[in-house]
């Protein structure tokens, strides 16, 4: 197997606990989230908490893909990450990535940043209305949305759980996390608004957010919020539709195997 592992300028004096960390990975026992995909787990260095993401290795076909046509998902975090840190916008700080092949199939890939401890995410606005600065950190996290689009950002995974929220004095900080996908250039209308789409099935909060984000781009208000409306709504419908025909299939898939399974033959 060969490993290729890229390390930031900045960390060069851990690169050997770094490349350690990853070898060691299975070792580590501190996991974020429910690891259903990719596993992410918190690493101690030299008195600092790093983030290891490791990612699921993919299919056969995308082995090849990402063996010799594409940029695995680690690269590509690394390399937005250093962007968005170029651009002024708040991102957990990139330390190295690691890829791991095996002749002409790709296995594995692991991101590592700076562990960002936060107050909060996006997803809590969507849980708790009784947050006390809720309308107020909605606002802040719609002129982020809005500094993303104004320097050609387009984040592709703008979800509830992927925008970090720390709250510093009277104002607010964020960070994006999960960045592999991502698309930098000019955003027109449309696309701008088809970027909230994944945030809030609530009317309630995309009204502020149309309210802020036409403050911020002069657009008209209710023009900014049917469209967002829209694109919302459809995206609820595919995203839905999609779960019942994986539910059928799963359905499916386990009623033949328990047949298979009970057959006399």
């Amino acid at each position: 197997m060969s490993q290729k592992v890229i390390i930031h300028s900045k960390f060069d004096a851990i690169k050997d606990d770094i490349n350690k960390a990853i070898s060691n990975f299975e070792d580590h026992n501190e996991i974020l989230g429910k690891a259903e995909r990719n596993v992410i787990k918190n690493v101690e260095i030299e008195g600092a908490l790093y983030t290891i993401k490791s990612f699921k290795v993919p299919n056969i076909i995308n082995q090849v893909v990402y063996r010799f046509f594409r940029k695995s998902k680690a690269e590509r975090s690394y390399k937005y990450a250093n962007n968005l840190i170029n651009l002024g916008i708040g991102t957990p700080h990139p330390v190295a990535y690691s890829t791991q092949n095996v002749s002409f199939l790709f296995k594995k890939s692991f991101y590592i940043s700076e562990f960002l401890d936060c107050d909060l995410t996006y997803r809590e606005l969507t849980l708790d209305f009784n947050i006390k600065d809720h309308e107020a950190i909605l606002r802040a996290f719609t002129r982020f949305t809005y500094k993303l689009h104004e320097k050609d950002v387009h984040f592709l995974d703008h979800s509830p759980g992927n925008t970090l929220i720390n709250r510093i004095d009277n104002t607010y900080e964020f960070y994006l996390v999960d960045l592999n996908r991502m698309e930098f250039g000019v955003m027109d209308f449309e696309t701008r608004m088809k970027n909230f789409a994944r945030l809030t099935i609530h009317k309630s909060m995309i009204e502020v957010m149309s309210n802020e984000y036409a403050k911020c781009s002069g657009e008209n208000e209710s023009k900014i919020f049917n469209s967002i409306w829209q694109y919302t709504k459809a995206f609820q419908h595919r995203f839905y539709r999609k779960k019942r025909i994986k539910k059928r299939l799963f359905f499916w898939k386990k009623k033949y195997k328990n047949k298979t399974f009970n057959s006399p033959i």
